[in-house]
């Protein structure tokens, strides 16, 4: 079986009490915004270009690096590594930006952490999400 490698860069958008994921059009399930980190990009551009690029939401600031890990799944025959870096993001205004077609398979949606923990498709997601939660509690 071949594999593919590649790493990946995503965040956890938070407002208020709120955390936002999207919802896939395909199979309705919930999932943090993340995607390719680009050649010349650094997972932290990469993390903030995707969950522009996936949310719509323009004005975002980092707060937190949450780690990195390994995800791997079968595909299409193939077996895939994902290296994944993840981050703590906020939104600094409510300014929101068009989004490409291609990203109109996910639609974005602001849940409570603890339905959006409970809600998440993925274990390995969760994790995360836990994770940033820990990280906005006394901010």
């Amino acid at each position: 079986m071949d594999v593919v490698r590649y790493e990946a860069a995503g965040g956890v958008l938070v407002d208020g009490g709120c955390v936002l994921l999207l919802r896939t059009a395909r199979y309705g399930d919930l999932r943090l915004p993340k995607g390719h980190i680009q050649d010349g990009e650094s997972p932290r551009e990469a993390a903030l270009r995707e969950v522009v690029e996936e949310s719509g939401y323009a004005d975002l600031e980092i707060v937190a690096d949450l780690g990195e890990q390994d995800a791997e799944f079968d595909a299409g025959g193939r077996h895939f590594v994902r290296h994944e870096h993840y981050f703590l993001m906020r939104l600094r205004s409510r300014q929101q930006v068009a989004r490409a077609p291609e990203e109109s398979d996910f639609a974005p949606e602001w849940h409570r952490w603890e339905e959006a923990i409970a809600g998440l498709a993925f274990d390995e997601e969760r994790k995360w999400l836990v994770q940033a939660q820990r990280g906005t509690q006394g901010r």
